[in-house]
């Protein structure tokens, strides 16, 4: 029996976490997407200006997609193929064989094409990960990990969302195991991924990366509010928002995530402060969404437009964030 006919659906948090985790969990290898999260050092901010995403800059709170696909493979060792494809013709035929040798297969997607996302919840995005387990007729049995439930997409349509040009351009992207997976000594590798983490948020050198990215965000905000036209700034402010909460996981989940990954190594290592620092980062995680909704009611226009309210959140939260990871740092 193949990894995919044994395959159950979990929902998860973030879609490639989740399915970097059910995509292990169908070959026998029960990893908590907390876990994963934290074994990829994914935590992450940076405020991309010179990217856009709709005329406006990326602002990203995890790492680049297929960070932690391509962490994991190194770290698990794992039988992981990886292959993307110049054709959409190619990509549907490469999916089909796999699928039809019983082989479950992880997919990068775009999410506006997605035909079972409702149409008022579609956006521009590349970078979406689910699972393939099965056909049915013209239909793929989908499990998308920030739904509930499986799901299901036409050939037609997955294929289009496979192909979307555009920044983070899937290029027909698929994975999947190729081979048993060796056994890991998961509680030896967590220590190596907290420092990585430490260092990503922690860097002292490049000014739109880590605790510093998000002190470069509050300036941003605070100029824009105060000098841009209200058009602008209430649409710059809505911005800030979608990238936090509505791409992906969001600004406040990925803290939430990443502190069930400090709850759980914590109790795999006996470190008490640990799972301290992880009820911390659930905090922070609250903080961040108390910001998003400040700031999405001034981008409605339900409250004036507050720049420098919004950045002394975000200052609050850099400095917080700085406070943890140095406390992170201390313990290994």
């Amino acid at each position: 029996m193949g990894a995919a006919a044994a395959f159950q659906h979990q929902q998860s948090a973030h879609c490639e976490s989740g399915a970097v985790a059910g995509l292990l969990r169908g070959h026998g290898f029960p990893l908590s997407e907390a876990m994963v999260f934290g074994l990829g050092s994914a935590l992450a901010f940076a405020y991309l200006g010179i990217i856009k995403i709709n005329e406006m800059p990326l602002i990203s709170y995890r790492m680049p997609p297929r960070f932690i696909l391509r962490r994991l493979r190194k770290l698990l060792h794992l039988p992981l193929k990886i292959e993307t494809f110049a054709t959409p013709a190619a990509g549907e035929r490469r999916l089909d064989e796999l699928v039809a040798r019983g082989t479950l297969v992880g997919v990068q997607s775009s999410v506006f094409f997605l035909p079972y996302i409702p149409v008022n919840m579609r956006f521009h995005f590349n970078a979406h990960n689910l699972l393939v387990y099965g056909r049915e007729g013209d239909d793929y049995l989908i499990s998308d990990p920030v739904f509930e439930a499986p799901t299901r997409s036409n050939a037609p349509d997955l294929t289009k969302a496979r192909f979307a040009r555009g920044v983070l351009a899937p290029k027909g992207l698929l994975y999947y195991l190729d081979g048993p997976i060796a056994p890991a000594d998961i509680k030896r590798l967590i220590p190596g991924a907290l420092k990585k983490e430490c260092r990503v948020m922690l860097q002292p050198l490049v000014p739109f990366i880590g605790v510093r990215g998000i002190r470069m965000l509050g300036r941003k905000v605070h100029k824009v509010l105060r000098t841009a036209p209200l058009p602008f700034a209430q649409r710059f402010v809505g911005h800030v928002v979608r990238m936090q909460e509505e791409i992906g996981t969001g600004g406040g989940g990925f803290r939430f995530l990443y502190g069930a990954f400090l709850q759980e190594a914590g109790t795999l290592l006996g470190n008490a402060n640990l799972q301290a620092l992880a009820l911390q980062m659930v905090g922070i995680g609250d903080l961040w969404r108390d910001f998003a909704y400040d700031a999405a009611r001034m981008s409605k226009g339900r409250l004036p437009l507050d720049g420098a309210s919004l950045s002394s959140q975000l200052n609050n939260l850099a400095e917080k964030e700085a406070a943890l990871f140095r406390a992170v740092r201390a313990e290994l």
